[in-house]
């Protein structure tokens, strides 16, 4: 009995739809507590204080901000890791290849925020929202693709993940250069030195993660100090661990992203989804999502994705400086485009920073991104089941 439980989790766990289901499972237990008699307690948990380290030595954060801030550090850490892979073995290491995500991603991100800029438009505190719509979140996304089973050929697949791993550089550049505070040059200087450290045992090709995870950690509390986003400090790590084609047996970089890899999907993420759907719906109405806030989200990812992404990717097809996926038909690929407006996981990241002084819209913000990533799912994936293969 026990035996057949375990292949059931095991065989379940292996699935490519699985970190997109408990993703979804633990927003959809988020939205019930918060609504339910255990949202006083549900909220309140999130404020409170912990302090981690010894005696004087530590820091001391709020539950959600440890989650935020710690947990997505490794989150960023792990994706960094995949782009970096890609980049220089991956589907991303060859021009050709990587040509039409990259392009699709371009489109993807710039058409959501000029509609968001748009409807907000006069407004200095909402416009601070620009970048929420232009994320797209690869588990959701890929997990609902993976649904559709052989109706979806691999080359689209292939180019789903490409542009969400793209998406997800684009994201992280934007965070560095627009949601960063006051900066302080001694942090920063420490930073700059941290970072040193880690390329310097990367060029004597230490193959040990522990080194790295120890100035890793230095280089975190560094980064929190400094006035820039503490999950750069992951991205920063991930640059320096080493992967080197000439390596074939072993590579530290493939070793640490398969090690990590469960725990980020399975853990990490929907922890952070928990911690950040949860919105009470009280007296909520259609009017609500009217607000500018929540409609430039709703349009933004819903409206905004499809469009940059189909028609940027159509653009460069026509052109030929780009190639079509192989087996597509332009049905699936449109439809591919209208699941990429599925943000959850990165827009709410982008909204808790965008609004992190403004907390008054962050209600706006989860309805918005809940809404559009919802009617994205739905309709690119009932899309693609309707329409014909070829």
């Amino acid at each position: 009995m026990i035996q057949k439980i375990t292949k059931g989790f095991t065989s379940f766990f292996k699935l490519e739809s699985a970190s997109g289901i408990v993703l979804l499972f633990a927003a959809v237990i988020a939205l019930v507590i918060s609504n339910s008699e255990l949202s006083n307690l549900y909220f309140s948990t999130l404020e409170r204080y912990l302090f981690v380290g010894i005696n004087n030595f530590g820091l001391k954060l709020s539950v959600l901000h440890w989650i935020n801030d710690a947990l997505m550090a490794i989150f960023f850490f792990f994706v960094t890791l995949e782009i970096k892979r890609e980049f220089l073995q991956g589907e991303l290491s060859n021009i050709k290849q990587a040509l039409l995500p990259i392009i699709a991603a371009v489109g993807g991100m710039v058409v959501p925020a000029l509609i968001y800029v748009f409807i907000n438009l006069g407004d200095g505190e909402t416009l601070k929202g620009w970048a929420i719509p232009s994320a797209t979140d690869i588990a959701f996304s890929l997990g609902v693709l993976s649904l559709l089973g052989k109706r979806v050929p691999l080359s689209l697949k292939v180019f789903l993940t490409a542009l969400a791993i793209i998406d997800d550089l684009g994201a992280i550049v934007i965070i560095a250069l627009f949601y960063s505070g006051d900066l302080s040059i001694k942090y920063l200087s420490l930073m700059l030195l941290a970072f040193i450290a880690l390329l310097v045992i990367n060029k004597f090709d230490v193959k040990k993660f522990l080194p790295y995870l120890i100035i890793g950690i230095f280089l975190w509390d560094f980064t929190h100090n400094s006035g820039i986003h503490a999950t750069i400090a992951g991205v920063l790590l991930a640059m320096t661990i080493p992967h080197r084609k000439k390596d074939k047996d072993f590579s530290l970089l493939i070793k640490v992203e398969h090690a990590i890899s469960p725990y980020v999907a399975f853990g990490i993420m929907p922890i952070f989804a928990f911690a950040n759907a949860g919105v009470s719906l009280e007296g909520l109405s259609f009017s609500s999502l009217l607000d500018k806030v929540p409609l430039g989200i709703v349009l933004g990812l819903f409206v905004g994705k499809q469009l940059g992404v189909f028609v940027f990717s159509y653009i460069s097809i026509k052109l030929k400086i780009a190639q079509m996926p192989s087996n597509t038909s332009w049905y699936n690929f449109y439809g591919v485009g209208v699941l990429t407006g599925i943000g959850f996981t990165m827009s709410l990241f982008v909204g808790n920073l965008a609004f992190a002084e403004s907390m008054q819209y962050m209600d706006g913000v989860k309805i918005g991104v809940l809404t559009g990533s919802l009617l994205s799912t739905l309709f690119g994936y009932f899309l693609i089941l309707l329409t014909p293969n070829k």
